[in-house]
């Protein structure tokens, strides 16, 4: 204690601990520590003296009695020097803490070691310190200091409670102790030391005076209601617990006071006084009970109170009374007020239609009912006669269907207590006339809690508890509904409580929810043999029936159970009598009153589908004869309104008939289906103006009865011979509408019908085809959409419908594919979507990609759609979508890619190609988010289609791909090529044969095209892989070459490939003159024309190559074998123009060719001189245009001549090598004479240049024959046998001849110009 002064507060506190737990072993030692420290020097001692006094006191309460007197008598004597703050504090918790140490003294006196002391001693002792508190702190101004004050008092108050004499003083501080409810801010220590001081009084037996007990109950129960200040739910337990103890004491006046607050003052003060009697529900007091039914008759009277904090306040005080199990609450139905409140709360709500608001509080209050009802304690004494016959009451008004799942779990209790204790032993327990015979009056009837409880079950919101507390309660009660129903339900009602078990709200599906609750009413109703019991529960619910809100779920729910019910119904003339009366009293004007009805008759068609179906067919013909005569009766506009309820009338009919069909017995729909149902349907929808309810239900009928008979499962050999009527009808109905009025499920309809027997026709599939993609695919765009529709809400439906569409549109592809035995139909739908996919809008490509994207995924996964045969336009549709992938719209793009990736996938399943899942993982990459691997993987997949095109499909896939650059932008053509460049490149071995087509198409889309750079390119890659088809599908051309064929011609020259083109060109010249031309046989004849017209083409293609051509040299490597191809054919056709008229061949072919040419040597001329002009210098050139060397090669007379100018000219410039003397040496021993003179010539000149030339080596076996060839007569034959004797030149041939042949043997050469 020493170290302790002078130091923080909380070092204090920790000593004063350690303090109080050594006095557990050492107490008389610590005390008299504190005794010493508390007199000495007769001052304040420090705080941690106080502070620990009273933590003795409170620890060792007992243990303190024998230092109780010293220590108030030390503190008596040093109160004067005490002022405010900490110390008194301290010296007021000792206070406290010792006077309630005496009050545990005087309650457990017996457990003190110590000699027993008297109430008057401690008194006196606590007595001074008592008044001069009451004499000099009461007036504090300090919030601390008042409440530290407050407490003292109040314990020392308990103390002196016990002494007579004391205790007139004592009522006096308890008024003010009262008061300081108005003077301090924090209440709760007025309330704890108000509820100690009445504790002591209940204790000491002393009777409160009645001014006092009217003053504490007025100011609990203005605490209680003051709702400016927020009162704790522990502060409020306690001043309850005043009120208690004060009622204890004072039964009759707290009575008084409480039914005064009821019947007056403020709400606040009602909702008080209602809590207060709550808690005297439960008080053990038995003074208190007795007055308990006095008020509770008048609590009665606050059940209408406005208020709904008071309605709540009664709410929670019929908690408590009906928890406390007693029997005052008989008199007054408090489980009734409960189901009031509920009901009262709820009708508000529903009374205010969509547009209501739920008030918060009304909202409290119905939570609050339930909670009430589902706390219920069933095991009380007395609870089960109390609550069996008034909850049943409860059950079957559809105003207290929120309060079923407590209300099950009370009644499957009850249920289970009377079967353990017996009816009659619990009879015997409970007081009489507990129920009278009014509320068992008013039980509900069997059926009428059969009924409400399967609406509750079936009910698909707000959540699946309410469905089981429903069946739960259902299986309670089945011995009351009735007692064949027990063994069906032990088993049915698990199976769907096990259904529902795991399930929310969100995964729940209430069709099929509905579906077994249904079936669960149909199984419990088979074991039933009392016709009449069935009757009356079909009567229950058509009663209910007129009771529901139109439209409601509840209702049309109804109409299901209740044709459920005719369905198992027994009384056949009920069952029909039912049925004609829904069908003549039933307004179809009101859809769901027409919804009802198809549901009635088509759930009782169950068992009774032969009578019920002639029911409807009579009913049906009579009203067709009566709408016939009501139609050409009364003025227009009443003709006009009856026509358009009859088109009602007939509607539900339509739907009356299909919904027969999908619940009719299976082995009874087939013999009915074809003429009594779809007959009856088609002949209610012939009208002239079918308005959109009509068309709707055609449609629907059509789809459910096509939906029927798939149902049956294996129909043997049926046909449905109306099935094609019914498709004429849907297709020329879809084609007579506009695009804004498209029904939806027309194409289910169709889907559904090509599932039936007999198929269509590949013609009439086609037709099918092109009519529903003409309906959805040809609609505008979503912009022109969006202005023709007067809201932006109209315009999204109308796009959501026609999505919806597309999707349908996909689904019955999907479906015609499965239903033909072969591929053909895949090719139909190709050729169908081919004008879609090429369209110039965009907005119908995009939809048509839609559709093909749907078609193709489906085909990858099923690949028996295709029936694994190629698709015979295939090629075509690769072209169309490869196209597409470089189309202005990104969803076209990307589409487009998706399709491709598809027909990868199909190809590789149905060639079982051992890469099928390395060709699936390159399709998933077309998700990637990575630009790089996107293109990487597009390339990929590019030339993996690329290889599946058959080479038989390499010109349609050509001729699609290229169409599409008449609607492609000129920035996404390269995208196009690209697919062109990679399909030569990657298909180049198996398009061999296809080449000549190929090339075809390439020059074809070139007269039209202007992507001329591409076409280009395209033809030099085939030509780089296939240069002899290349070549010769070129010159196929016509002789007269067009602008393109020249360009074709040049552009190749100009390429890498030109010289090899050339080579090739010549190659060709050589190899057509292999035959002789000019023979008089006519078979002869056609082979010279068809010579001559391919040396004229293959030379004119070599003027154009060379002019183009960009390599001197290589063209100089090749002249000795062009230059003599050239010469030859220049040779043999010299003089043609002078026997036109004689020869017919050559007539033809100028004529079909129109040449305007005169000599047809000069194209062969021309290409000479076109190559020596790229092979020699330009003065060489010159100077045989100076020597008019062409104008004698072209001249017959003067062809020799000019022959050996050109040699010598070419023996100039250095072109004359041995390779071009060994080609012409065989010119020598030709057939042809003119060759044969040509060469003569050639070698006339070239003699002169032997030496020099190198021509020592020459073959002279050659030279020799060829010379003595000569020596004959070359005059008698040839061009020069027409010349007379003395022209000039004639003598020199023939002289020379020997001469040429001395010096080619001697191997020198002559001089002078006579030898």
């Amino acid at each position: 204690m020493r170290a302790a002064q002078g130091v923080t507060g909380d070092v204090k506190m920790a000593a004063s601990d350690v303090l109080v737990a050594l006095a557990r072993s050492h107490f008389r030692f610590v005390m008299s520590e504190l005794q010493s420290q508390l007199k000495a020097m007769r001052k304040v001692p420090d705080e941690i003296v106080l502070l620990t006094l009273g933590k003795m006191a409170r620890r060792y309460a007992l243990r303190c009695i024998p230092f109780a007197g010293m220590t108030l008598l030390a503190l008596h004597a040093v109160l004067t020097q005490v002022g405010s703050g900490e110390v008194l504090h301290a010296v007021c918790s000792v206070l406290e803490q010792w006077s309630k140490g005496v009050n545990t003294y005087f309650c457990s006196w017996e457990q003190c070691p110590f000699p027993r002391k008297g109430v008057a001693q401690f008194c006196e002792a606590i007595y001074p310190v008592f008044r001069y508190v009451v004499a000099n702190w009461l007036d504090c101004k300090e919030e601390e200091d008042k409440q530290a004050v407050l407490g003292a008092v109040a314990a020392m108050l308990g103390v002196l409670l016990h002494e007579e004499q004391h205790r007139e003083h004592t009522w006096e501080q308890l008024l003010w102790l009262l008061q300081q409810y108005q003077e301090v801010r924090d209440t709760s220590r007025v309330t704890k030391s108000l509820s100690y001081v009445l504790d002591i009084l209940e204790g000491v037996q002393t009777p409160i005076p009645q001014g006092t007990a009217l003053a504490i109950s007025t100011t609990v129960h203005r605490q209680l209601s003051d709702v400016t200040e927020e009162t704790g739910l522990a502060q409020k337990a306690v001043l309850s617990r005043c009120i208690v103890l004060q009622a204890r004491m004072r039964p009759e006046e707290t009575g008084v006071f409480l039914r005064s607050q009821l019947s007056g003052g403020s709400e606040a003060g009602r909702v008080a006084a209602l809590g207060l009697l709550g808690v005297l529900a439960h008080s053990d007091a038995p003074a208190a009970r007795e007055k308990l039914p006095q008020v509770v008759e008048a609590t009665r009277s606050l059940c209408s109170d406005p208020s709904a904090q008071v309605r709540r306040a009664v709410l929670e005080f019929s908690r408590e009374l009906l928890s406390s199990g007693s029997q005052s609450c008989w008199p007054w139905d408090v489980v009734g007020h409960i189901f009031s409140e509920f009901s009262r709360t709820s009708g508000r709500l529903v009374a205010g239609g969509l547009f209501a608001w739920e008030n918060p509080e009304d909202g409290a209050i119905r939570a609050l009912c339930m909670d009430i009802l589902g706390s219920l304690d069933v095991t009380l004494r007395g609870m089960t006669k109390l609550l069996w016959p008034r909850l049943l009451q409860y059950v079957v008004p559809a105003q207290y269907s929120g309060m079923l799942i407590p209300l099950s779990r009370c009644l499957q209790a009850l249920v289970e207590r009377r079967q353990r204790a017996g009816c009659e032993e619990e009879e015997e327990e409970e007081e009489p006339g507990a129920v009278d015979s009014q509320e068992q009056a008013r039980l509900p009837a069997p059926q009428a809690l059969l009924a409400r409880l399967l609406v509750m079950a079936a009910a698909p919101y707000p959540s699946r508890e309410r469905a089981v507390a429903a069946l739960q309660l259902l299986q309670a009660l089945r011995g009351r509904i009735h007692r064949g129903l027990g063994v069906a339900w032990a088993t049915e009602i698990p199976l769907l409580l096990q259904y529902l078990e795991g399930r929310t709200e969100s995964s729940l599906a209430s069709a099929e929810w509905e579906r077994r609750v249904l079936k669960f009413l149909r199984a419990s109703l088979e074991p039933v043999e009392d016709k009449a019991w069935t009757v009356g529960l079909s009567q229950e619910l058509s009663q209910r029936l007129g009771s529901s809100a139109a439209g409601s779920w509840e209702k049309l729910f109804l109409y299901k159970a209740l044709g459920t019910v005719l369905a198992a119904c027994q009384d056949l003339r009920h069952v029909q009598g039912q049925v004609l009366r829904f069908l003549q009293e039933t307004n179809p004007v009101e859809l769901s009153e027409a919804k009802g009805m198809i549901s009635v008759v088509s759930h009782a068609a169950e068992s009774h589908f032969c009578l019920l179906l002639g029911t409807l067919t009579v009913f049906s013909a009579a009203f067709t004869r009566g709408w016939a005569y009501q139609a050409s009766t009364g003025w227009k506009v009443e003709r006009r309104q009856r026509m358009g309820r009859t088109q009602t009338i007939r509607a539900a009919l339509m739907r009356t008939y299909s919904g027969m069909a999908l619940h009719a017995p299976k082995e009874q729909l087939l013999a009915c289906v074809d003429k009594e149902i779809m007959g009856n349907i088609l002949r209610l929808s012939r009208d002239k103006q079918r308005d959109l309810q009509l068309k709707l239900a055609l449609v629907q009928s059509v789809t459910e009865v096509s939906c029927a008979i798939q149902a049956v499962g294996d129909c043997g050999s049926f046909e449905l011979s109306l099935k094609q009527e019914a498709t004429r009808t849907l297709l020329d109905w879809i084609k007579r509408e506009p695009w804004d009025s498209l029904v939806y499920g027309v194409f289910q309809a169709l889907e559904e019908l090509s599932k039936l027997r007999p198929p269509l026709s590949r013609k009439e599939n086609r037709n099918l085809l092109a009519v529903c993609c003409q309906s959805v695919l040809s609609h505008p765009s979503e912009e022109r959409m969006k202005k023709g529709r007067k809201s932006v809400r109209a315009a999204v439906n109308m796009e959501l419908l026609h999505r919806r569409g597309m999707e349908d549109l996909g689904h019955l592809i999907e479906t015609l594919l499965e239903a033909e035995a072969t591929s053909a139909c895949f090719d139909d739908v190709v050729h169908v979507l081919k004008c879609w996919l090429t369209s110039a809008k965009a907005w119908e490509r995009e939809r048509a990609l839609r559709v093909c994207t749907h078609v193709l995924g489906a085909c990858k996964e099923r690949c028996e759609l295709v029936r694994g045969c190629p698709c015979k336009q295939l090629g075509s549709l690769v072209g169309l979508l490869g196209s597409l992938t470089g189309d202005c719209l990104a969803t076209c793009r990307q589409r487009a890619w998706v399709c491709l990736g598809y027909l990868l996938q199909m190809h590789a399943k149905s060639m079982k190609v051992p890469q099928a899942g390395e060709i699936r993982c390159l399709c998933e990459e077309l998700n990637s988010p990575d630009t790089e691997t996107l293109v990487k993987t597009r390339t990929k997949i590019t030339k993996a289609v690329c290889r599946c095109i058959p080479a038989a499909q390499a010109v349609d896939f050509l001729t699609a791909i290229l169409d599409s650059l008449l609607h492609v932008m000129p920035p996404h053509a390269r995208v196009v090529w690209k697919w062109v460049f990679i399909f030569l490149g990657e298909c180049r071995k198996e398009i061999v044969q296809e080449v000549p087509k190929i090339l075809n198409t390439l020059y074809t889309c070139m007269q039209q095209s202007t992507h001329r750079p591409f076409l280009l390119r395209a033809v030099f890659l085939l030509t780089h892989f296939h240069q002899e088809p290349v070549t010769s599908s070129l010159l196929q051309k016509s002789l007269l070459m067009d602008s393109d064929t020249v360009e074709l011609w040049r552009s190749l020259g100009r390429s890498i490939l030109g010289i090899r083109i050339l080579r090739c060109l010549v190659q060709k010249l050589n190899r057509a003159g292999n035959h002789r031309l000019g023979t008089d046989s006519s078979t002869c004849g056609r082979h010279n024309r068809q010579t001559a017209v391919e040396t004229l083409t293959i030379t004119r293609a070599i003027s154009e190559v060379v002019l183009a051509l960009r390599s001197t040299e290589e063209l100089r490597q090749l002249l000795p074998h062009l230059l003599p191809s050239l010469l030859r054919w220049a040779s043999e056709m010299l003089g043609g123009e002078r026997l036109l008229l004689l020869m017919s061949t050559w007539r033809e072919l100028f004529l079909e060719c129109h040449m305007q040419v005169e000599k047809p040597c000069r194209v062969f001329l021309s290409a000479l001189e076109l190559v020596l002009g790229k092979c020699m210098a330009q003065k060489w050139t010159q100077l045989l245009m100076n020597r008019g060397v062409w104008a004698r090669l072209e001249d017959p007379l003067a062809h020799p001549e000019g022959v050996r100018l050109l040699s010598s000219v070419l023996l100039h410039a250095g072109l004359v090598s041995p390779c071009l003397v060994k080609n012409l040496l065989p010119w020598l021993v030709s057939c042809s004479v003119k060759l044969r003179v040509t060469a003569t010539a050639f070698f006339a000149e070239v003699r002169q240049e032997m030496g020099k030339e190198g021509l020592r080596g020459l073959s002279l076996r050659y030279c020799c024959s060829g010379c003595l060839f000569l020596w004959e007569d070359p005059w008698r034959t040839g061009p020069w046998s027409g010349v007379p004797r003395g022209a000039p030149g004639r003598d020199q041939v023939p002289t020379a001849l020997p001469v040429l042949l001395l010096q080619i043997s001697r191997g020198g050469r002559t001089t002078g110009t006579s030898e």
